[in-house]
C-alpha cells in the first residue's frame, strides 16, 4: 500500500497535512518510519513555522508598544502650548492671584481653571476660553475680551470696567453678579434675560475703545 504525505507551509496560513489514501487509519502514523519517512525533514517545516510565528509575534509586539506610546501620553502635555503664554499649562489649573496683566493671551485656554483674584488688567484675551472657570474677584478691567468664551463661568465680583466683550459667549449659568461693569461693552453678547436685567441695574459709562455706552450694548430701557 502506498502512502503519500504532503506538508505545505505558508506565512499566512497554518501547515496543512493531507493524506492521499482515503483508507488511512490513525495507527498508520506509527509506521511512518517504515515507509521511508524522513524524520529530519519534518523538523525543517516546524523550524520555519516557529521562526515565522516568532517573527510575527515580535512584529506585533513592536506595533503594540509604538501604539501605546501614542495613547498613554502625559495628560498635561496635551494642554502645553494651548496658547501663547510660553509653555505653561493654564487649563484646569489653580491660578489664584496669578498676574497676567498687560499680556497677550489671544486664544489662551483657561477652561475649568480657578482664577480667583487673578489680574488680567489690560490683557489681550481675544478668543480666550474661560469655559466653566472661576473668575471670582478677578481684575478684567481694560481687557480685550472680544469673542472670549465665558460659558458656565463664575464671573462674580469681577472688575470688568472698560473691558471690551464684543461677541463674547456667556451661555449657560454664567454669572456676573456683583461685578463692576462701568464702561464695559457687551455688544452681541448672548446673555440670559435675568443676567441682562441685573446688569442693566448697575450699567453706566462709555467704553473708551469702542465709544459705545454700556447701557446701549445691553439694550437697557
Amino acid at each position: 500500500m502506498a502512502l503519500v504525505l504532503n506538508v505545505s507551509l505558508c506565512s499566512t496560513s497554518k501547515p496543512h497535512l493531507s493524506l492521499s489514501n482515503s483508507n488511512f487509519k490513525p495507527t498508520t502514523l506509527f509506521h511512518l518510519p517504515l515507509l521511508g519517512f524522513n524524520a529530519k525533514q519534518t523538523r525543517q517545516p516546524s523550524q520555519k513555522l516557529a521562526f515565522s510565528v516568532g517573527e510575527s509575534v515580535s512584529g506585533a509586539t513592536l506595533v503594540a508598544l509604538l501604539s501605546a506610546s501614542f495613547i498613554f501620553v502625559d495628560p498635561a502635555l496635551a494642554f502645553k502650548g494651548g496658547g501663547p503664554y510660553g509653555q505653561e499649562v493654564t487649563r484646569g489649573q489653580d491660578l489664584t492671584g496669578k498676574d497676567f496683566s498687560g499680556k497677550t493671551l489671544i486664544k489662551q485656554d483657561f477652561k475649568t481653571s480657578i482664577l480667583r483674584q487673578a489680574n488680567f488688567k489690560g490683557a489681550k484675551l481675544i478668543g480666550a476660553s474661560f469655559f466653566d472657570a472661576d473668575l471670582t474677584g478677578a481684575d478684567l478691567s481694560d481687557a480685550d475680551l472680544r469673542n472670549a468664551d465665558f460659558s458656565l463661568a463664575n464671573v462674580t465680583k469681577a472688575n470688568l470696567s472698560n473691558a471690551n466683550l464684543e461677541g463674547a459667549l456667556a451661555t449657560g449659568n454664567t454669572s456676573f453678579k456683583g461685578s463692576i461693569i462701568t464702561g464695559a461693552d457687551f455688544t452681541d453678547v448672548p446673555l440670559r434675560e435675568d443676567q441682562r436685567e441685573y446688569l442693566c441695574k448697575v450699567a453706566d459709562g462709555v467704553n473708551p475703545t469702542t465709544g459705545n455706552a454700556t447701557r446701549d450694548t445691553l439694550f437697557c430701557n
